[in-house]
């Protein structure tokens, strides 16, 4: 499962990139950015294709890993060096990750899930509590 979850990746990532994010752009409402984290024991670039949605200046996006019972790696990557960079079509950018609040949780989830259903059914699929990332402007 994991080998197929990075071969999907590497594709929407090689779609995404050579489009300009005009292909390999969604995900059912939700849009899909690339999400470049530094690897917590390499040091080395890690980038990722995740959802998210637009709160302001900032971004929000889900640590959900499918539902899975630990956290993604971008997710402890981003807990150990916050900064990182983010591909929205063309136009890359830095920004600092946090931990969203309880209450900033709460109001960013159904804004999410109304983005992307799936992220319901991960959620009763897992003992955890899938985290909410807010990713602000550095």
């Amino acid at each position: 499962m994991v080998k197929a979850v990075r071969i999907m990746n590497s594709v929407v990532m090689f779609l995404y990139r050579a489009s300009g994010g005009r292909v390999a752009a969604r995900m059912q409402k939700a849009p899909i950015m690339l999400l470049t984290t530094t690897g917590w024991k390499s040091g080395k670039s890690r980038t990722n294709p995740v959802l998210f949605v637009v709160d302001g200046a900032d971004l929000a996006t889900v640590a959900s890993a499918g539902g899975a019972e630990k956290n993604p790696s971008w997710f402890v990557n981003l807990m150990h060096t916050p900064e990182a960079m983010v591909t929205i079509k063309r136009k890359t950018r830095k920004v600092r990750a946090r931990k969203a609040s309880p209450e900033e949780r709460a109001r960013l989830w159904s804004r999410l899930a109304a983005a992307y259903t799936t992220y319901n059914d991960y959620a009763k699929k897992t003992k955890r509590e899938i985290p909410v990332v807010i990713l602000s402007p550095a």
